[in-house]
């Protein structure tokens, strides 16, 4: 059974038991020779006789699904997030695709707030300039006791919840399908949409991107925060409006901005990398050794319990 891996981090030395486990159920692994997510058409002409692919970042659009091979069963997401794969086309097609919801949690909590503080306290832009024999001094801001509204309540947005505590901060969450026993356990303030963009000192995104959330934080929202306001955007790059952010920064209407993730993977020429209010990591936020480990299990079992017709509890509806 031919199996194709386009993750790329799949194959790191860390995820060795999985990797053996996938080699153990496959005659064959294809690896993505570009290191990067791929496009439709390059999947196509690598794909021809797989039955099943552990994906990453790439792009299954319609055209993929109605070029690729009939043996192809199941894509299996080597993470949380499927925006990138048309579901419908995949349902016409009988492929399944599943995900690894839950396991990259912690890793994409702990780097929002690392990006809370590098954009707060100016840390790349001081490192810099340290190296460069300056010894500068920014005016940076604290976040203990600072009011956090977080954009997306599910798994990650409570793991950024729960780590808030420790700065002492005031949270605040708006979640359409909220978890209200979670936010009443944790003293979390309930709020809507409006709320979270007007009252937040730090502003986390945490929501899929979807028709209804694509461009959410645009013109309008920007214009209604505060003007000391620190966006975070670990979800998805569609969900921020990059032009609205870029003239938001560079006009002052807002403090800051920290992006893991871009419209445009990897950005190139991207107007904001340019700003020295803006913190940028590439789509790393699940990068850790033990997210990986997690993410690459999960990701196999799935593939595998797919072709051997087994149920499997992570089908994405």
């Amino acid at each position: 059974m031919k199996i194709l891996v386009t993750a790329t981090s799949f194959m790191d030395q860390d995820n060795t038991g999985s990797i053996e486990t996938l080699k153990g159920f496959a005659d064959e692994l294809v690896l993505n020779p570009f290191k990067r997510p791929m496009t439709a058409g390059e999947l196509v002409g690598i794909c021809e006789g797989c039955y099943g692919i552990i994906a990453g970042l790439d792009h299954y659009d319609s055209s993929f699904f109605e070029a690729a091979p009939e043996s192809l069963k199941v894509i299996s997401r080597y993470g949380v997030g499927y925006d990138r794969v048309d579901i419908a086309a995949a349902r016409k097609r009988n492929i399944t695709v599943t995900n690894t919801p839950g396991v990259n949690s912690e890793s994409v909590a702990d780097l929002t707030f690392g990006l809370m503080l590098a954009v707060a306290r100016h840390i790349p832009q001081a490192d810099r300039e340290i190296r460069e024999g300056a010894w500068p001094r920014f005016g940076g801001v604290e976040l203990f006791g600072k009011s956090l509204g977080i954009l997306g309540l599910g798994s990650i947005g409570k793991a950024v919840a729960l780590r808030a505590g420790g700065f002492s901060m005031k949270v605040s969450a708006y979640d359409p399908y909220i978890d209200v026993r979670f936010a009443e356990e944790h003293g979390i303030r309930i709020c809507s949409f409006d709320e979270i963009i007007a009252g937040g000192d730090f502003i986390s995104v945490h929501l899929p991107l979807n028709g209804s959330t694509s461009g959410l934080i645009g013109s309008e929202a920007i214009a209604g925060m505060k003007s000391d306001a620190i966006v975070i955007n670990t979800a998805r790059g569609g969900i921020v409006d990059e032009k609205a952010m870029y003239e938001a920064l560079t006009t002052g209407r807002i403090r800051g901005y920290g992006a893991d993730a871009f419209d445009k993977e990897p950005p190139v020429n991207e107007p904001l990398l340019t700003l020295p209010n803006v913190v940028a990591t590439p789509h790393s936020g699940s990068h850790t050794r033990e997210a990986k480990q997690k993410m690459a299990a999960l990701s196999v079992r799935n593939l595998i319990e797919v072709l051997s017709g087994r149920e499997c509890d992570h089908v994405v509806r």
